[in-house]
């Protein structure tokens, strides 16, 4: 699928990464936030797809407009922003000469097939480093390329259950709950940016490349050292607690005045519980026996918590924030995505830009959670419609003649 688009500025980006090139071949979540990071700063990033395999976020809602289409997902917009699209049928014979001949342009390659998917293909990093030693590749796998787990499919959700958070992300004697979204898939692409950027230093410094082995469950139990060192050191086995907390009290959501508004509040000192009693006016409660220690607060949770509550629900959610976090309570709304897209804030700091994307139109991006004081703004381009720039990466960096870039697409390679 080709789209007719302007490419006379595709490398005109500037940035920290400008000049590196990056061959992706990753797709959902973690490669592709890893990589648009990477894109976002400078970095050429080149990311490769097929009619015959597409990224299934393109296939996700939202689509704009309601209309479906592989180029309208919100979804896939927002992780793909800032690289260039090609199509390329990996099944045929000319695709894999392709994708061979992009390996060596690039600095860094990404994927997150299934173990073994790319020694198939012959683009592992053994075939790679032949004819490009100072090759680094990344692979983004789900448990990593060696042990006995390792050719296990599956995605984050699954993921997320197996590092042990679904038997914590629940209300104490109900079943696990889990979290909507592929938490792992979230926590993995920071680690996979700091490995690449060592790597790229490392190469910078000694003319060598390297292969990076990132299992993607590894990060994610990482976010558990505590309940895991608990169990280790004292044999205690963490228990879901709700939205409790071991070392503070009260803690947790309050449902404030209006429909579906609520209020997180952590109380986890003294003070802070003084502060909090001013802000409710100290009423009469408060100054009991049960409530003037953190211990005391923990033995009476639950008529604690009713108490909050009672005070809570007739509070409007932003004021009642603001009142607490000036007087030094941690507190904050629980934002709905309207909140947080109005929130003054970010947009004081500039948090999201609006791009025009070819068929969803004109709409805000957020940009990269860290900024770099010299290197301007960030966030140049939506994402590819699918085969976007097929054309422009064959004959303008691959250098290939019109000729042959038509008898490539003709006979089914470019799609």
């Amino acid at each position: 699928m080709q789209n007719k688009v302007d490419n006379s500025n595709l490398h005109e980006l500037e940035g920290a990464l400008e000049g590196l090139n990056i061959l992706d071949f990753t797709w959902i979540v973690a490669g592709p936030t890893a990589t648009r990071m990477l894109g976002a700063h400078g970095a050429t990033v080149i990311k490769i797809e097929s009619t015959k395999r597409l990224d299934i976020f393109r296939a996700y809602q939202p689509m704009a407009g309601g209309i479906p289409g592989v180029n309208r997902s919100g979804v896939f917009d927002a992780y793909n922003h800032d690289k260039l699209g090609m199509a390329l049928n990996l099944s045929k014979p000319a695709g894999l000469e392709i994708a061979k001949k992009l390996v060596r342009w690039a600095d860094i390659v990404i994927e997150n097939f299934a173990p073994g998917t790319m020694d198939r293909l012959g683009l592992s990093y053994d075939e790679a480093k032949k004819t490009k030693p100072d090759i680094i590749m990344a692979s983004l796998s789900l448990q990593g390329q060696t042990g006995p787990s390792s050719k296990q499919g599956g995605f984050g959700t699954e993921l997320q259950a197996l590092a042990g958070y679904n038997n914590l992300v629940r209300w104490p004697g109900e079943a696990p709950q889990g979290m909507q979204n592929p938490y792992t898939d979230f926590v993995v692409p920071w680690f996979a940016i700091v490995a690449i950027l060592a790597a790229v230093d490392y190469r910078n410094r000694t003319g060598k490349g390297q292969y990076i082995d990132i299992s993607q469950l590894e990060p994610g139990v990482l976010f558990l050292t505590v309940p895991i060192m608990d169990y280790l050191l004292n044999s205690r086995e963490a228990k879901p607690v709700g939205n409790r907390c071991d070392y503070a009290s009260p803690h947790g959501v309050f449902r404030c005045r209006g429909d579906d508004r609520w209020c997180a509040l952590a109380v986890f000192n003294d003070s802070q519980w003084q502060a909090l009693c001013l802000v409710m006016d100290n009423p009469y409660w408060v100054g009991e026996e049960s409530f003037r220690t953190l211990l005391a607060r923990k033995r009476n949770e639950d008529e604690l918590e009713r108490l909050i509550e009672q005070w809570m629900v007739e509070q409007d959610a932003e004021k009642v924030m603001s009142k607490l976090q000036e007087s030094g309570v941690p507190a904050g709304i629980v934002a709905h995505a309207q909140d947080v897209y109005d929130e003054p804030h970010l947009r004081r700091r500039g948090h999201f830009k609006k791009l025009n994307h070819p068929e969803i139109g004109e709409h805000s991006y957020e940009m990269p959670s860290w900024r770099l004081s010299l290197t301007g703004d960030l966030i140049h381009r939506p994402s590819p419609c699918l085969g976007e720039h097929s054309e422009y990466i064959c004959t303008k960096i691959l250098g290939m003649s019109d000729d042959e870039f038509v008898k490539l697409a003709s006979e089914g390679v470019l799609e």
